[in-house]
């Protein structure tokens, strides 16, 4: 099973249908770029914009993370248009959102560089290891998946970060 189209746990399960909110889930980190990198390490996912050579913006769904470095990592396939269109013009912008979607949420704004596979291969481990359900992954099958899926690593350089406002 493809693990992108599979819910991906995140927390500790409060806020989703239980009646209560999750712990924070009232907060906005600051706008900051090291606040919205703390949201992203515990809320996943959200929406990559990138640009289209015709000067409009694409949107796609994704799952980010946080690398050691601090940058915003995504992981997709060589073929995606989402890549094609990084390689073409670097900047990236990603909003991320509690799994409730209404709520607190960030963006951030970035140069973005695609690495490839082989060198991609040990951090796309590293990026599939940030998430909950890592802990039960037979990992020699996971890189054989991403060598037959072709996949990369979007790496994303914080530039700016919001909300800023919300209203």
């Amino acid at each position: 099973a493809n693990w992108h189209s599979q819910r991906v746990p995140i927390g500790n399960g409060a806020g989703r249908g239980s009646g209560r909110p999750a712990p924070g889930a009232g907060r906005i980190p600051g706008v900051d770029v090291d606040g919205a990198r703390e949201f992203i390490r515990e809320h996943h996912r959200g929406v990559l914009a990138t640009r289209h050579p015709d000067g409009g913006i694409r949107l796609s769904p994704i799952v980010a993370a946080v690398d050691d470095a601090g940058r915003i990592v995504i992981s997709s396939r060589e073929t995606a248009y989402k890549v094609r269109y990084l390689r073409r013009d670097p900047w990236a912008q990603v909003c991320i959102t509690t799994n409730d979607f209404f709520g607190p949420w960030t963006w951030v704004e970035g140069t973005a560089a695609i690495v490839s596979l082989p060198e991609a291969m040990e951090p796309l481990v590293d990026y599939r290891r940030r998430f909950a359900d890592a802990g039960g992954i037979d990992w020699d099958d996971y890189r054989r998946r991403m060598e037959r899926e072709r996949r990369v690593l979007i790496r994303i350089e914080p530039e700016r970060a919001g909300p800023g406002k919300q209203g």
